[in-house]
């Protein structure tokens, strides 16, 4: 059986099938309004998704992974579809614990070593910070949400969903600095128009967080690891 074939059977099984055959391909323009003389250069760590008007659970949940390295969580952001997973594997030669809690849903993953991975599973929408209680630098993002249609952005800010059929959705987009923006979208049978959309991020501030217990991060703490 051919690769094809048999993603169209998968698909079909899953209720994707009008997607997979008979959607359209849509495009559109990010952009982030900055304070007087400010550049934006993180647009990739935009998410992008459309939501349908009628929700279906009929959807692919594939796990993600976000691994850490050179004290780094790697990549900064990651998306799934509520229901799916993120592996968070340890590749440092030192003990990462990796946790999440000021998001719809808390989790510690505790002290683990390389070499070993630890999977959470996403049962709730929304954005969830994830934090390392070794290093306070450490920072990354997963965004659940309740779709198939999530795409990232290049650096420039366009984006391309592919596979959409047509109707009536809301176009969501989230950036750390930008927070959350949506507006409604009507995608015709004949093709669509190009989707802009623009966050503001003049307001942003970044603030230290706590380590998991409430708690500043001490330096000679993290600097055992």
């Amino acid at each position: 059986m051919s690769f094809f074939v048999a993603y169209i059977i998968r698909a079909a099984a899953l209720g994707l099938l009008p997607a997979v055959l008979g959607g359209q391909s849509v495009s559109g323009q990010l952009s982030i309004l900055e304070r007087a003389g400010g550049r934006t250069g993180d647009l990739a760590n935009a998410v992008v998704w459309l939501e349908p008007q009628s929700a279906s659970s009929a959807f692919a949940r594939e796990p993600a992974t976000i691994a850490m390295e050179g004290k780094q969580f790697i990549p900064h952001v990651q998306v799934v579809a509520v229901g799916g997973a993120v592996d968070y594997p340890n590749h440092d030669p030192f003990r990462h614990n990796v946790f999440s809690n000021s998001g719809p849903a808390e989790f510690d993953l505790g002290l683990y070593a390389r070499g070993d991975s630890k999977r959470i599973q996403f049962d709730r929408a929304g954005v969830y910070p994830i934090f390392c209680n070794i290093h306070a630098k450490m920072v990354a993002y997963v965004l659940a949400v309740p779709s198939p249609y999530m795409v990232r952005p290049g650096a420039d800010g366009r984006f391309t969903f592919a596979g959409v059929p047509s109707g009536n959705y809301t176009l969501k987009v989230w950036h750390e600095r930008g927070g959350v923006v949506s507006k409604p979208v009507s995608l015709p049978a004949d093709g669509a128009n190009m989707l802009t959309v623009q966050l503001d991020a003049r307001s942003y501030q970044l603030v230290p967080h706590k380590n998991k217990f409430g708690a500043n991060y001490t330096t000679s703490g993290s600097e055992r690891y």
